[in-house]
């Protein structure tokens, strides 16, 4: 089960890493964010590209525990998914309400995943 668990994780990184190297624009779309300039499609594809990527490959490890890695990456990782759950409840505190999708959907996602995460650790 804890495998299954990292490997899902892993699996909703590298899509959302491959979608935002492939298609900078669409992934940044639903979140009303504007990316019409080469600055901006690298900023996209870096840092959900690039990072996605490389969580993968991280929680890739950690599902086969290379080099005993398995409990630092999945706390890492959690963390990580956490923070960004937390800047969505601080951005609702200081920000008028949104509607579900995206920021909530992806809040619940970050969140139950994260808290998956840190129950297997």
């Amino acid at each position: 089960m804890q495998t299954t668990i990292i490997v899902l994780a892993g699996t909703f990184f590298l899509a959302m890493g491959g979608y935002a190297l492939a298609a900078p624009a669409a992934l940044a779309r639903p979140f009303r964010i504007v990316v019409d300039a080469p600055e901006s499609r690298s900023e996209i594809r870096a840092v959900y590209g690039g990072f996605g990527l490389a969580i993968a490959a991280v929680l890739t490890a950690a599902a086969f525990d290379v080099g005993g890695i398995r409990t630092g990456a999945v706390v890492t990782v959690a963390a990580a998914l956490a923070g960004m759950a937390l800047g969505r409840l601080v951005s609702r505190l200081a920000d008028t309400a949104t509607a579900f999708y995206p920021v909530w959907f992806y809040f619940w996602v970050e969140a139950v995943t994260a808290a998956l995460l840190f129950a297997i650790a």
